[in-house]
């Protein structure tokens, strides 16, 4: 069975089923703040750290797969849905996810109502988006309940997963207008705190998750949603979560926005609280300020992908293979920044709490590089602190941002093994040579099919043009001409 496609000018990855083989998922965020999110929405966020910073809660080993999310619930008449399919698992009338380069868009279409959830980190700001589209494709008004769901995280995903007799006792939260602000164990001995939000009044919220879903329900059939009524509730203690409920009337081809903002803040010491128990929202509102509006929205949306523009031209592979063409120019280089970025800390296998950086790590940091230089030139002189003094390290080494550092700059980190060496066998090339720019270049393979395997290579003629224009023709296997860029 086709589960989709790939759409190599938009450079997205098409999900057509939500039954994948398993739950496929990308990576959210390029600085703080990141997030794991499937294709039908589940997944997690946190802020550098996935242990000591989880911002939502995730559990690896649920059944059935992939139960907790960024969910949306929409509730026509007698029919719920969410537009990833699942958790309700409505059929859909049709269903379409877009994995794209920092973002994802989830479409689903049911009773002449199209839903879109478009999810991504905006550049420079410790908050995940989601803009959710609703659009009457019927010939009949429609009076429809949306609902937003996250479930919080008690920050350290290792305890959250543990200590259930303090857990219990800990969950706080606030709610002023349509921000519901996550703030356990703020009072007691934490300078920052979580927020969700939505730029429109709601008609209702829960901060409770019994309440929201009901003692014996499941994601699947929160009772709030399928009688159309919150319950208002301020979580103290227990599992605490955030769910917004908007009523919303369409009239035929009426299209709505909403726009929901995850965010993450921290305070100064001094300035935690404003009065007794009432914390310091200054910090959350200056940035749902920058993220409200739809056009905030599609400006954010644009940076992001200009970031990702900037980061894939600066190494082009023209061939006439478009397997081989969208795996070097795309997909590698991607995967290979995403792993700059967090290493293999966090996945839907690695959960996140106990892996961190090590030995593995610079395997793929020396793909990245290439790219990496357009956004950290200064990344190679962070000092290669996760090495021991005698120059090995450990297979795995758990780093955090409570007195020590964070994924990206441990990813750094590994990255300056790389850079270090480079620097030896550089400085023994001609000056000339070495001040060579480390520019787009363009590769042109006249004959290249499949890359084929050492022992069955095919010699093909390239060419190889460097920004100064020179160039550098031969004959050689496809796999050797690829992999040529000046230093």
């Amino acid at each position: 069975m086709k589960f989709g496609h790939f759409d190599d000018k938009n450079r997205e990855y098409v999900i057509t089923s939500p039954r994948t083989p398993y739950p496929w998922i990308n990576y959210l965020g390029t600085q703080g703040f990141f997030s794991l999110i499937s294709n039908t929405a589940g997944g997690y966020s946190f802020y550098k750290d996935a242990r000591l910073r989880r911002i939502t809660r995730y559990r690896y080993n649920n059944v059935p797969i992939d139960m907790g999310g960024r969910y949306f619930y929409i509730k026509d008449g007698d029919t719920v849905w969410n537009p990833g399919w699942s958790p309700v698992k409505t059929e859909l009338d049709s269903y379409e996810c877009r994995h794209g380069m920092g973002y994802t868009i989830i479409t689903g279409q049911k009773n002449g109502l199209t839903a879109s959830q478009l999810s991504f980190v905006p550049m420079g700001v410790n908050a995940e988006v989601h803009q959710v589209t609703l659009r009457n494709d019927s010939d009949a008004p429609k009076d429809v309940i949306l609902t937003s769901f996250v479930e919080f995280c008690l920050w350290n995903a290792q305890d959250d997963m543990t200590n259930f007799q303090r857990n219990f006792s800990t969950g706080e939260v606030e709610v002023e207008g349509s921000v519901i602000y996550h703030k356990t164990e703020y009072r007691e001995r934490r300078n920052h705190y979580a927020f969700y939000a939505v730029n429109t009044p709601v008609d209702g919220f829960d901060t409770d998750m019994e309440t929201f879903l009901g003692l014996y329900n499941g994601f699947e059939n929160p009772q709030a949603v399928f009688t159309g009524k919150m319950g208002n509730s301020i979580a103290s203690g227990w599992q605490p979560m955030a769910a917004h409920q908007v009523k919303v009337s369409l009239a035929p081809g009426e299209e709505r926005r909403f726009n929901f903002v995850l965010g993450y803040v921290e305070v100064p010491q001094a300035e935690k609280f404003v009065a007794p128990s009432v914390i310091n929202k200054a910090p959350a509102k200056a940035l749902l300020e920058k993220l409200t509006t739809d056009e905030q929205i599609a400006e954010a949306f644009d940076a992001l992908k200009k970031h990702w523009d900037n980061l894939l031209s600066a190494y082009v592979l023209t061939t006439p293979d478009e397997k081989l063409g969208r795996m070097v120019n795309i997909w590698n280089p991607y995967q290979c920044m995403v792993t700059f970025n967090m290493s293999r800390s966090t996945s839907m296998f690695e959960s996140g709490i106990g892996r961190g950086m090590g030995r593995d790590a610079p395997q793929a940091q020396h793909e990245a590089l290439r790219a990496a230089r357009r956004i950290a030139p200064h990344a190679h002189r962070h000092p290669a602190r996760a090495d021991a003094r005698r120059g090995d390290r450990r297979h795995s080494r758990m780093v955090g941002i409570d007195g020590a550092r964070s994924a990206r700059t441990e990813a750094r980190t590994q990255a300056s093994v790389f850079l270090c060496r480079l620097g030896k066998s550089r400085r023994k090339r001609s000056k000339k040579e070495a001040n060579r720019p480390p520019a787009t270049m363009s590769v042109t393979a006249t004959s290249i099919s499949a890359m084929p395997s050492p022992s069955r290579a095919v010699s093909s003629s390239w060419k190889i043009t460097t920004p100064k224009k020179t160039a550098v023709t031969g004959s050689s296997a496809p796999r050797m001409a690829v992999g040529v860029e000046p230093m």
